[in-house]
């Protein structure tokens, strides 16, 4: 035992506590900070590569690209999703020592990767073989095409296997080591898919360099795993451990299907009911919106490991208080960043791309509500999921993603509504979750649904308010000109300003008094100055 730990078992337990909430929080906030800095990197490098991308692959090749990594995006599900077991078996058992089982779980992830790759192999070629022909490919363009698909299966693959040291790493609260080279590992997979753009390979080229950037991430995260979890390794694991394994990772394959279908299916169906060129035009922009859920979405996975921990050491009052913290953090973000795409996202796709790909306030506005409601079922999903209880889960995530689906289908399909019908589609479809997932969790943390209802009313009015502000806004400035805004340094002080202006009215509208004094709390542990709350 370290001289710290044995001054902190001599302290009162609520000092001990004090002393025990400042770590989490110190840890969730240096995750949460890597996942920014690597989430900020791809963005960066998505922002500049997908005007090449547009104009390199040509309107048709790039709304097949969005089609395809959508498409293959199913295979996820049949790798049997053993990274996902073993991030989270890990983030539940945190705080032991036993280092021989943790390499039982990392061992028991490969067993089951290998069990799955078979299945993987099998339906990813039936997705090389019939992606053009359901998308009625025309003939020139079916060879690339097949081509860009087999690379993004073998992609698949290998991501099984290359993800568990990060896996690793995420589950024991150390996703923050080494965070200054990883980004540079983001820049450097950007660069990949520049030289494939530069020496005319086409959309077969960029997929071949997702690939690689494959290989070269997982064999990166496999050293800093090695160097900064001293227990890491592999145990082959007995049949007992890897049948509980097996079963574990059943269901989270299963919601890792519910989920590819909540994320990619939206595309997917545009292509097939309306165009390829419209889905290309919808995933431009979405880009903004569905940049904020994995803004929120990095933050909240950074934390989450360490609110594992809390569960599995059984505290549910301190659990159930750090779950309201991250809700409403969560709302304070989507509100400031969605207030602010509502506003600036026309001027944003004309400057990017051009204004033809812009698809219209109302489209946006929807966008917006869809990825406000899903933000918020995605944070109670991945606290559902350090319970280790996910037949429920994901048996109601299955049937809100079916039912979002086909209201979308039919709404785009039969009554030609296109973006706006297939939005309506995914908000009445996933309305059972939103409803469902935080009355699971209330029952399991000791919370009624009724006082999480009574507690939604504020912030939502506000929310209603800035987004209506923000649309009437917008179609305003679309009436004349804002020379200054349409420039890039205009833009961006401009959305800047907007963002901080929206959170503050937030903070002091939206939270309550007992919220703020949470906030300023853990902004001063975060300083290095904790105290009791």
């Amino acid at each position: 035992m370290t001289l710290v730990r044995y001054a902190q078992r001599l302290l009162p337990r609520s000092l001990r506590s004090a002393f025990a909430d400042a770590s989490l929080t110190r840890k969730a906030s240096f995750n949460a900070a890597s996942s920014l800095l690597d989430y900020g990197a791809r963005l960066v490098v998505g922002f500049l590569l997908t005007p090449v991308m547009v104009l390199g692959l040509g309107t048709y090749y790039y709304g097949m690209w969005q089609i395809i990594m959508r498409s293959v995006g199913y295979l996820s599900p049949t790798s049997g999703r053993p990274t996902e077991a073993l991030k989270w078996t890990l983030a539940h058992g945190q705080s032991s020592i036993d280092g021989d089982q943790k390499r039982t779980h990392v061992g028991s992830a490969i067993v089951v990767a290998l069990l799955f790759l078979p299945l993987t192999l099998c339906v990813g070629a039936i997705l090389v073989w019939f992606i053009p022909i359901w998308f009625k490919a025309p003939a020139a363009y079916v060879a690339p095409i097949r081509l860009a698909v087999g690379f993004l299966v073998l992609n698949m693959a290998v991501t099984s296997f290359a993800s568990i040291p990060q896996s690793v790493l995420q589950g024991e609260n150390l996703a923050y080591k080494r965070m200054g080279l990883s980004v540079l590992l983001v820049f450097g997979g950007g660069g990949f898919t520049l030289l494939a753009l530069y020496l005319g390979l086409g959309i077969a080229g960029v997929a071949a360099a997702a690939f690689a950037y494959t290989v070269v991430s997982g064999a990166f995260y496999l050293v800093v795993a090695r160097r900064y979890a001293p227990w890491f390794g592999v145990r082959f694991p007995p049949f007992r451990e890897t049948r509980a394994f097996l079963g574990l990772s059943f269901w989270f394959m299963i919601w890792n299907l519910v989920m590819t279908l909540m994320i990619s299916s939206d595309v997917i169906i545009l292509g097939l009911y309306d165009s390829v060129q419209q889905a290309g035009d919808y995933a431009l922009t979405k880009y903004a919106p569905e940049t904020t859920i994995m803004i929120v979405a990095m933050i909240v996975f950074g934390v989450t490991p360490g609110l594992g921990g809390i569960i599995g050491s059984g505290d549910r009052r301190r659990a159930a208080r750090v779950r309201g913290e991250i809700m409403s953090m969560t709302w304070l973000l989507v509100t400031a960043l969605c207030t602010t795409v509502l506003l600036w996202n026309r001027v944003f796709i004309g400057l990017w791309v051009g204004d033809r790909h812009y698809l219209g306030t109302l489209a946006t506005l929807l966008i917006v509500l869809v990825v406000t409601q899903f933000v918020f079922i995605r944070n109670d999903a991945n606290i559902i999921d350090l319970t280790l209880k996910l037949p429920i889960k994901v048996s109601l995530g299955f049937f809100s993603a079916a039912l979002g689906i086909i209201l979308g289908a039919i709404l785009i399909g039969r009554y030609d509504q296109g973006v706006i019908g297939l939005s309506i589609g995914l908000l009445v479809g996933r309305s059972v979750l939103s409803v469902a997932y935080p009355a699971m969790i209330g029952r399991f943390l000791g919370v009624p649904l009724r006082s999480q209802v009574f507690g939604v009313v504020r912030p939502a009015t506000v929310t209603a308010a800035l987004f209506v502000l923000a649309v009437a806004a917008d179609n305003a400035r679309a009436t004349y000109t804002l020379p200054f805004a349409r420039t890039w340094v205009g833009f961006f002080v401009l959305a800047g300003l907007s963002f901080g202006a929206t959170a503050l009215i937030g903070y002091g509208v939206g939270y309550t008094r007992m919220q703020r004094q949470a906030t300023v709390h853990r902004v001063r542990v975060l300083l290095g100055r904790p105290q009791t709350p």
